[in-house]
């Protein structure tokens, strides 16, 4: 390895930029200038970390330490500085370097190092798996310690160096484990440097995204530049530096109003790229190392193409309605539509003939449930899956196969985008019987609805409703006072509210949540249902799904005793608050509102509603750009918490998370806002 030198200078116009965020006792810095673009996090307490994760190939490095006698609390002694090296080969690698400092122990014993894909890190971080391979030994000098390694392709690779200053020490025990010594009397200073050999991605810079009418939040400004580039939109920092079909496609529709037009096709773009050859959007890429690993894991050759996710079905759903709504509902789409879709793909194939695709997919998945109205028709998760929408952790929807996200609101919103589509721009890519098809697609869109919206139907009796609330405040660790404000807003009634999803056999799971935005976004529904789910959301937690910290994307007050856990507010979709969902319902009541076939009682509860939605958001402006949020009673009020590694299912919250910028747009009536 050759002796560092500084990174070339960024191009004109792209000075380094370098965002600090602290969350709970995890600090990150959000660096990119010239080839490196990362984020920098340490982890403060009794068991710290420090983590490094490039953009580059989703590639990263990161240590983790033995458990502390004394709480560690990381202090960086100098910035993050862009530094170049060269491998044994010659090769360039790009990383970062900077110095810490911890004075609170002497000594720091490293658990573990790895270098390689983040993927890897992340299986780490969640339960400590290791790869089959590219678990790389230390070299060590008395006072230096380095991880270094080619890619498994043979490809330049990754390096992590540590090094002990101020007369410290280095110390590699017969069983591979690390002591980090402090001199005597001193503090223990660290210069700690991470590189990679993947290919560094071309960034899109904050006058290439957006318009002058965005509004003026900086940091969600630098969490969309973070994130942002010519080949894709990254899904969220640290764990998520990867193309994700459905971020980048919600995130596109929401910011729509304030981006520039070469911005939204780039995402529009990525997106049509990455279909399957039957029209199905991709999910998720592994790329860098990780595919190769697979590749590994199969008994392959290593092959470093990109391999393609696609076991979610939401995003199937979501291309159709974007692409309308950018091609068809504003100016600059129509007036560049034509030129867009006749644009090639990476395989030659124009991108209309990619949305042609996709349409068809839309129209031959919903087939069956529009033909026969049996609610096992609906569109189900894949077979063997367990996830498949948004909510895509373990229990996210309780073991629900038929998620109303995609059925109720995402399934009648892309049916009346391909009939627009169809009829006005895609006529050229389509064969005569599927543009007919096409053309039916608006009225196959209202059957849906009225088939589909009564199967999720829950109503909950009230003295039961009453009990249960009881019995899910005393679990979810509330006061009296709470508990008695969640049943005041029952005040007898009978809560009757959309199910989260439909089991195997088409039965409603009586789990509250959130997912109403998206009809209120993307649908125009009866003043009747507007008016009964509104009521769900507005109650107060446990009767509903609002607090003071937010709208909760969950709640199972109404389930039995076996779901109930799964959607505590430790939980990665349970009774926790995302920033997006926030966005989206904000949106939505504001679309809502400026309907006029509404009458004045819905017109009331639609303005209640987005004036208590906006006192939460903007009461918390703080946390807005990360990705979820916890909750703790002050026996007051709730209060904010960081969602972290202590949480009961070991996820970790972005702090940078694309669809979480979408407040760049998403703004506030102008009553609210003063």
């Amino acid at each position: 390895m050759s002796e560092p030198s500084q990174a070339p200078p960024s191009p004109a116009g792209a000075a380094a930029t370098c965002r600090t965020v602290v969350d709970g006792g995890v600090t990150s810095e959000l660096f990119r200038s010239g080839a490196v673009a990362a984020q920098w996090l340490n982890t403060d307490g009794l068991q710290p970390r420090v983590l490094i994760a490039f953009v580059a190939g989703n590639s990263g490095a990161a240590l983790w330490f033995q458990p502390t006698e004394a709480p560690v609390a990381w202090r960086r002694v100098s910035a993050l500085e862009a530094v170049s090296v060269a491998d044994g080969a010659g090769r360039p690698l790009h990383g970062l370097c900077t110095t810490l400092e911890v004075s609170s122990v002497s000594r720091l014993v490293v658990r573990q190092a790895l270098v390689g894909s983040v993927r890897v890190l992340r299986d780490h971080q969640f339960d400590g798996r290791l790869p089959a391979h590219g678990v790389t030994p230390p070299r060590s000098t008395p006072t230096r310690v380095q991880w270094s390694r080619d890619r498994l392709d043979g490809a330049a690779g990754y390096l992590l160096s540590v090094e002990v200053l101020d007369g410290g020490s280095v110390t590699v025990g017969d069983d591979g484990g690390v002591a980090l010594d402090a001199p005597a009397g001193a503090a223990l200073r660290l210069r700690i440097g991470a590189w990679t050999g993947d290919t560094p991605e071309r960034p899109l810079h904050a006058e290439e995204l957006l318009l002058p009418t965005a509004a003026a939040l900086p940091e969600a400004c630098a969490t969309l530049e973070f994130l942002s580039y010519h080949g894709k939109l990254l899904a969220g920092s640290w764990r998520f530096h990867t193309y994700f079909g459905r971020d980048t496609l919600m995130t596109l529709r929401l910011l729509l109003p304030v981006l520039q037009p070469q911005a939204m096709e780039a995402g529009l773009a990525s997106v049509l790229r990455r279909l399957s050859w039957q029209g199905a959007v991709a999910h998720e890429e592994d790329v860098g190392e990780f595919p190769i690993l697979l590749q590994l894991a199969a008994g392959a050759p290593p092959d470093a193409a990109p391999v393609y996710d696609y076991k979610m079905v939401d995003d199937d759903f979501m291309l159709l309605p974007v692409a309308a709504a950018y091609l068809l509902d504003t100016p600059e789409g129509r007036a560049r539509a034509d030129a867009f879709l006749a644009a090639p793909a990476a395989d030659g194939v124009p991108f209309g003939a990619c949305l042609a695709r996709n349409l068809g997919w839309v129209l031959d998945k919903t087939a069956p449930f529009l033909a026969s109205g049996d609610p096992l028709a609906l569109v189900r998760l894949l077979p063997g899956e367990v996830v498949g929408d948004w909510r895509d952790s373990h229990d996210g929807l309780a073991g629900g196969v038929y998620p109303y996200s995609v059925n109720v609101a995402l399934v009648p919103a892309a049916l009346r985008a391909a009939s627009a589509l169809g009829r006005a721009l895609l006529a050229p890519y389509l064969a005569p019987q599927m543009l007919a098809r096409a053309g039916g697609a608006g009225a196959d869109a209202s059957r849906w609805e009225a088939l589909a919206q009564p199967l999720f139907d829950v109503r909950v009796e009230p003295a039961q409703a009453s009990r249960q609330v009881t019995v899910h405040a005393a679990e979810s660790g509330l006061p009296a006072s709470a508990q008695a404000d969640a049943l005041h807003a029952l005040q007898g009634a009978a809560p009757v509210f959309s199910a989260l999803a439909l089991d195997a056999q088409g039965r409603p799971l009586p789990v509250m949540h959130s997912d109403f935005a998206f009809v209120l976004l993307l649908s125009d529904p009866s003043a009747a249902l507007l008016e009964r789910e509104l009521q769900a959301l507005l109650r107060p937690f446990p009767a509903g799904l609002m607090t003071d910290a937010g709208l909760l994307v969950a709640n199972a007050a109404y389930a039995n005793k076996v779901l109930r856990p799964l959607f505590a507010a430790d939980r990665y979709h349970g009774a926790v608050v995302w920033s997006w969902q926030q966005a989206m319902a904000a949106a939505g009541l504001a679309r809502q509102r400026a309907r006029d076939d509404l009458p004045p009682s819905t017109q009331a509860l639609l303005r209640e509603g987005e004036a208590t939605l906006w006192r939460a958001i903007l009461a918390h402006r703080e946390v807005a750009n990360g990705e979820l949020w916890s909750w703790r009673h002050d026996g007051e009020r709730f209060v904010p918490q960081a969602y972290g590694p202590l949480s009961a299912t070991a996820d970790e919250s972005n702090v940078a998370q694309l669809w979480s910028s979408v407040y760049l747009a998403v703004q506030p009536p102008a009553e609210l806002a003063a």
